[in-house]
């Protein structure tokens, strides 16, 4: 999978895109991603991607050129695959396990890193992307959120994780019908008066699937009983 990130900090995915599952996806050759900082498509000395909303109102707001000036530049790279284009925005979608799925089947993907007090409206309207948020609440810009997702998908690549049957189980995972996952141990079998469950080591593995399967009905309940109306 190709990744495109257009965004005015490209320093903000260095550190991150070449450390654990990202970067072993790459040396895997399962993931190519690519920087790109949206000044270098400004036209003006000063690289001025910003200006003051018309209207009046607080903040600055991004200007439509720059940001398809960007994206246009990126997809002509590749022309044979435009990719889907992934804008970060409070107004998205809520990012969820399902769309992470969704998205990794996609050969390529292009984010753009919103900052200020938003977009200008034409940038949408022109440039048609699939808006996308990770949660009610407000961040800097879209260089955090746009990471939560890229790391969300690339470790759904099949080839990416060592344990691909982790990724069967987990929380949220359709053969786990959607359910947080059950509680997990490992040594010592005794920590602070507290042991693990016996079932775990009885051998016995229909008695221990049977009580997973149980435990992580019961965690969901407890934590996220939003989930049982869903499933």
């Amino acid at each position: 999978m190709r990744i495109d990130i257009i965004t005015l900090f490209p320093g903000m995915f260095t550190g991150v895109l070449n450390e654990s599952m990202l970067k072993i996806a790459q040396e895997k050759g399962l993931l190519k991603p690519v920087v790109t900082n949206l000044r270098d498509f400004t036209t003006d000395r000063h690289r001025t991607v910003d200006d003051r909303p018309y209207g009046g109102g607080p903040g600055m707001v991004m200007k439509p050129e720059p940001v398809a000036a960007a994206v246009r530049a990126v997809r002509d790279q590749e022309p044979a695959d435009p990719g889907r284009l992934v804008m970060m925005c409070p107004r998205g979608r809520v990012f969820n396990q399902q769309h992470a799925r969704e998205l990794s089947s996609a050969s390529r993907l292009i984010f753009v890193a919103g900052h200020y007090e938003g977009y200008d409206e034409r940038i949408i309207d022109v440039l048609q992307p699939e808006l996308l948020s990770i949660g009610d609440y407000v961040l800097t810009g879209g260089e955090l959120p746009a990471l939560v997702v890229i790391d969300a998908v690339v470790r759904l690549l099949p080839g990416v994780l060592g344990d691909s049957e982790s990724v069967v189980s987990e929380s949220f995972a359709p053969a786990n019908e959607g359910l947080l996952e059950y509680p997990q141990y490992t040594r010592p079998a005794v920590f602070e008066g507290l042991a693990v469950p016996d079932v775990l080591v009885s051998g016995d593995h229909a008695k221990i699937a049977a009580w997973r399967r149980e435990q992580a009905r019961t965690m969901t309940e407890k934590h996220r009983p939003d989930l049982l109306n869903e499933t």
